[in-house]
């Protein structure tokens, strides 16, 4: 059973200015809960009881004091016999613990590296499923998107990826996946529309398996881009990973996409939990 996982929150979200300026990005609201809270509300669902965020150095953190207990407002709602609300105060569960990664946001940037920065400081050497912050999967009476990837692994040396389909359309703007067998071959980044090698797009969901891991590690390491030169792509690793001989299932994701990085997509987003 798979009970850790890492989501990387940190970054300036600068697609999303000037609201970021004042707003983290994965603490957007989406309804009543704010962007990142719907996975991590998928990843206890489905088990997992150690969450690694990584969070920017900026203070002060609205991510900590989202998960963190709120003393004055408990003790306000106690005194006033607001039992429900206080049930709502809470965000976590007794049995899970968010560990917390700073990452500098003017220091290395792309979707590896905090991947790689948790698995160095925590020594992880197990699998582990990793979500981004700021989308998920709306499926609130069926499975998780977390359940859909640990159906699908078959030991703790594979790794898994969540797929969502869209119109072929719209590819041109994806990273697409290339699937054989159920397995994933490589990512194509925004392809045209004729040469996609399919209609399922990467949505950074995984299970990394431990040799995974060390790939992106590797990677990021071994690697000194410059700030405009290149961001370090988890998908580099990952092909690297599938060279060698590592598995990749391929999932198709249960229910639908709700991306919060764009205007356009948080609003749809809101429209789609609250309607």
């Amino acid at each position: 059973m798979i009970t850790k996982a890492i989501i990387p929150v940190a970054g300036w979200g600068t697609r999303r200015l000037p609201i970021t300026k004042i707003i983290e990005k994965s603490m957007l609201p989406v309804g009543n809960r704010p962007l990142v809270d719907y996975s991590v509300q998928d990843l206890i669902q489905a088990g997992v009881t150690d969450i690694y965020m990584v969070i920017s150095n900026v203070e002060p953190c609205q991510v900590k004091a989202f998960y963190n207990d709120n003393e004055a407002l408990n003790k306000y709602l106690e005194e006033r016999g607001k039992e429900e609300r206080l049930k709502l105060a809470k965000t976590l569960p007794d049995n899970v613990r968010i560990h917390y990664t700073m990452q500098d946001p003017s220091g290395k940037y792309g979707t590896a590296v905090p991947i790689a920065m948790v698995v160095k400081e925590y020594n992880i050497q197990e699998p582990v499923l990793v979500f981004m912050g700021d989308d998920f999967i709306w499926n609130p009476k069926g499975k998780s998107a977390a359940e859909s990837l640990l159906e699908v692994v078959q030991s703790e040396n594979e790794s898994a990826t969540l797929g969502v389909e869209i119109p072929r359309e719209e590819v041109s703007k994806y990273g697409v996946f290339r699937v054989e067998d159920g397995k994933l071959v490589e990512v194509v980044e925004k392809p045209g529309v004729d040469e996609a090698p399919s209609n399922l797009i990467n949505v950074s969901k995984y299970i990394m398996s431990p040799e995974l891991l060390q790939e992106i590690v590797r990677y990021v390491d071994g690697n000194d881009f410059g700030p405009k030169e290149q961001e370090y792509l988890v998908t580099e690793p990952i092909d690297e990973y599938i060279r060698k001989g590592g598995v990749m299932r391929v999932t198709p994701a249960q229910g639908e996409y709700l991306d919060g990085g764009s205007v356009e997509g948080w609003v749809h987003a809101n429209n789609v939990v609250c309607g």
